[in-house]
Parts: structure tokens; sequence; C-alpha cells
């Protein structure tokens, strides 16, 4: 019974780091890469694995604030966040949209301030 239970965590968990590859190529529009060299492997390996750790531990701090929601919809929503400059006679501004869905509590379960929806800039800072 206790090897039956332990492999179906296995089979879950093999699925996981498999959805969280082809979403990380995914994301980062990877395509295929082909090595000839032992060192490029090794750091393909070690950044595909970095990416993987990186995700668990925000994944993790995300549970820990409560918040219990698909991947795919945390990508949409962060996705949806942009942020356009408009200029207006001298004065050059920043907006951006609002936080909508989980955006806003992804934010700051990994504790990082959403920028102000209105920035004004400077024409020093261009």
């Amino acid at each position: 019974m206790a090897s039956t239970v332990t492999a179906r965590i296995r089979y879950k968990q093999l699925w996981m780091v498999e959805a969280t590859f082809r979403s990380a190529k995914s994301l980062l529009t990877t395509r295929p890469v082909y090595h000839r060299q032992d060192e490029t492997i090794c750091g393909h390996v070690f950044c595909s694995f970095l990416a993987l750790i990186l995700r668990k531990a925000f994944l993790d701090r995300l549970d820990r604030q409560g918040i219990h929601v698909e991947w795919n919809t945390i990508l949409s929503d962060l996705s949806a966040l942009q942020e356009v400059e408009i200029q207006q006679d001298d004065k050059s501004f920043l907006l951006r949209t609002e936080a909508r869905g989980v955006a806003g509590k992804v934010f700051q379960a990994v504790g990082v301030a959403l920028p102000p929806a209105v920035r004004v800039l400077t024409p020093a800072s261009h």
C-alpha cells in the first residue's frame, strides 16, 4: 500500500516538474536549444533547475498567504498588467493598468509593491 501511495506522489511530482518546464519555456518563448558542449548542457540544466526552485519558492509564499490559484491564472493576471507612457504638453506620465484577478495579491505575497497607477516623469528621467 505504501509503495502505491509513494508511486502516485512521485508521478504527480514528475508531472509538476514537466508542467513547470513547459510553462517556463512558453513564458520565456524559448525555442529548442541544441547543445554541442558539456558546459552548455550543464548551464541549461542549471538554469532550468533554478527556474524550478524559484517557482516552488514563489508558490510556497502564495500558499502561506492562503492564495491557491492555478499557475495559468497567475500568468494571465500578471500579463494583463501594463504600463504605458503618455505625453501631455511638456510632461510625461506613466500609467499602470488596474491589477486584476490575483495580480495584486501575488505582488503582496512576494513583498513587492505595485508601482503607483500614475507617475509623473521628469524630463531628466528620459
